[in-house]
């Protein structure tokens, strides 16, 4: 039993849900203060380098996500079963795992090659991709700022297909997709804040993923958003070192080779 199976259907919370939890945890970053001992990146950077204002990027964010909520009714609405009595039988725990990480693997598989593709093809790149590389110093809220055309190949049929290869219900939906949508917004945030639990258990995390916006970095460190399997496997992982500034803050260097 969930706290919410009284109120609402697990079909629903599996759609609004992550929606709800990017602008809680995004938001949270966000009012954060200053910070400026654990920023990534200095303030002036972050004025200075990226090219897109917040509020295109709040826009930007919702059109994604509106069409995430209409693919996600669909989705859940042509592959929903219910038994004689009309509910979902949930499977054992130890499947739900096992589903869960399944999605992981399909979900970081699906985005490498996209992400790595859309990179690779100048009209891909220029015309689609590099809307999210408007902003060289990522924040929280900005995680999902894509291209529509992006955001509905890279993360729309990535999470369809998480579903459906997996077999997961719509219940270990809400989890599985409430998790991606924490940990893409964690690897945006710009912040290398002590314990934090992503940067102690995941090698692909704030640092990792800033060296990729970098404009060095742009051709390294595809893996998204849970592990860097294929970054390691074929050749586009990027080591870097977290130095201190003197003025406060770390710095992701890439290494020389």
């Amino acid at each position: 039993m969930v706290f919410w199976e009284r109120y609402v259907s697990d079909e629903s919370m599996g759609t609004f849900a992550p929606i709800l939890v990017y602008w809680i945890y995004g938001g949270f970053y966000q009012l954060l203060p200053p910070l400026d001992k654990y920023r990534l990146h200095t303030r002036k950077e972050e004025d200075e380098k990226n090219s897109v204002s917040l509020s295109t990027v709040i826009k930007g964010v919702l059109l994604q996500q509106l069409v995430q909520a209409t693919v996600a009714q669909l989705l859940f609405m042509l592959t929903s079963q219910t038994n004689a009595s009309g509910i979902m039988v949930q499977p054992p725990l130890v499947v739900q795992v096992l589903q869960f990480i399944v999605a992981m693997l399909v979900m970081d598989t699906w985005q490498y090659f996209v992400h790595r593709y859309m990179h690779q093809n100048k009209f891909l790149y220029l015309h689609v991709h590099s809307q999210h590389h408007r902003l060289v110093v990522p924040y929280a809220i900005g995680a999902l700022y894509n291209h529509p055309l992006e955001g509905l190949l890279l993360d729309t049929v990535g999470g369809a297909l998480s579903f459906l290869v997996s077999g997961m219900t719509a219940r270990t939906a809400v989890f599985f997709f409430c998790f991606a949508v924490i940990k893409t917004v964690d690897d945006h945030c710009g912040l290398w804040l002590p314990g934090n639990i992503f940067h102690l258990f995941f090698q692909n995390n704030t640092a990792y993923h800033d060296i990729h916006h970098q404009l060095q970095g742009t051709k390294f460190n595809y893996s998204q958003p849970f592990f860097s399997i294929w970054d390691n496997l074929l050749g586009t992982y990027k080591p870097y070192t977290l130095e201190k500034r003197p003025e406060g803050g770390y710095e992701a260097r890439l290494k020389k080779d």
